[in-house]
């Protein structure tokens, strides 16, 4: 029974697999069109749908609006008792309907064309439909056939249609030059949110730097690291330029050596050229380093690599619930 089902589900797969290939092959210059039309839209952009394509839009909506275009779904059987108020001028309206004759659609496709300076996107998989003809750019959706038995379970329609709004959301990206960090202003909270941190966010600064100077002794270098508490120093010249770390596990190892460890000068002793990340880093990739060279903490610049301006642990890392 179990093999039976696992290939119906690599059936349903597979027929919507098919279904975006197709789309792939039918991405053109009117594709092109609407990705201009979301970049160049000066008011916002609103999405509708009825149904499943309904679903669909609220999606595309949430993820623009989440990449900094001002844009979010309306439904459109509300559209019909009042929501057309919240179209207004210089605004953008963009429409999924595999149809493109749903009825709850009409209403706002005759307000569209009553405001000359609200323009119309129509997405749809028939060409004689109202929707595309009354659209000022439109697209027109491959024909497919649906997974499931009869072809009328919307499946693989509406995986094509979420394909495609994923499509426009990325070209928004590569044209604006999206960053991580644009994205991360968007995404202050959550698990998301925390993914997001940079490494200046969470590092240690100022005072709590564990800076001692690259001509002092070990015994003075103890009574720093022991007060700072933070596992390592960080060493620098009378300049003030970043020279070398030293860590508890050198301090350990060199007391093996010797018992007469504490007239020792750090510059003799350091570890020079220490891993340096910049500030905007993501405090995840960073992470990264630090399980890759198996170290515990990180120094920080902001402009130049010479002049720490921070010291990132671990411990700030976990206590951000990175991981």
């Amino acid at each position: 029974m179990k093999k039976k089902y696992s290939l119906i589900g690599k059936q349903v797969i597979q027929t919507e697999i098919n279904s975006l290939q197709k789309l792939k092959k039918t991405l053109n210059k009117d594709f092109e069109k609407i990705v201009y039309e979301l970049l160049k839209c000066r008011g916002k952009v609103i999405f509708s749908g009825v149904g499943k394509s309904g679903i669909v839009s609220k999606k595309i909506a949430s993820t623009l609006s989440s990449l900094g275009i001002s844009s979010f779904y309306v439904d459109a059987g509300s559209c019909s008792h009042g929501d057309l108020g919240m179209i207004s001028s210089k605004d953008l309206i963009v429409l999924f309907s595999h149809s493109g004759e749903t009825s709850e659609l009409k209403n706002i496709i005759q307000y569209v064309k009553r405001n000359k300076n609200i323009r119309l996107i129509g997405i749809t998989s028939k060409k004689n439909s109202l929707l595309y003809k009354s659209s000022n750019v439109k697209f027109l959706l491959p024909t497919i056939i649906e997974a499931g038995p009869g072809n009328y379970i919307p499946s693989s329609s509406t995986t094509m249609q979420m394909c495609f709004g994923d499509a426009l959301a990325i070209c928004t990206i590569n044209q604006r030059k999206f960053s991580k960090l644009d994205f991360k202003r968007f995404h202050p909270s959550g698990s998301l949110g925390a993914k997001l941190k940079t490494v200046g966010e969470l590092m240690y600064k100022g005072k709590k730097i564990p800076f001692i100077n690259e001509i002092s002794n070990i015994k003075t270098a103890l009574k720093v690291f022991n007060k700072k508490n933070l596992g390592v120093l960080i060493a620098k010249n009378k300049s003030g330029a970043t020279t070398g770390i030293i860590s508890d596990g050198d301090f350990k190892r060199l007391n093996l050596k010797s018992e007469n460890i504490q007239s020792l000068i750090i510059k003799k002793v350091m570890k020079k050229n220490p891993i340096i990340v910049n500030e905007d880093m993501l405090a995840v990739e960073a992470l990264s380093i630090m399980n890759t060279k198996k170290i515990t903490a990180l120094c920080v610049y902001k402009k130049n690599k010479k002049r720490i301006t921070g010291l990132l642990h671990m411990h700030n890392i976990l206590n951000a619930n990175i991981s």
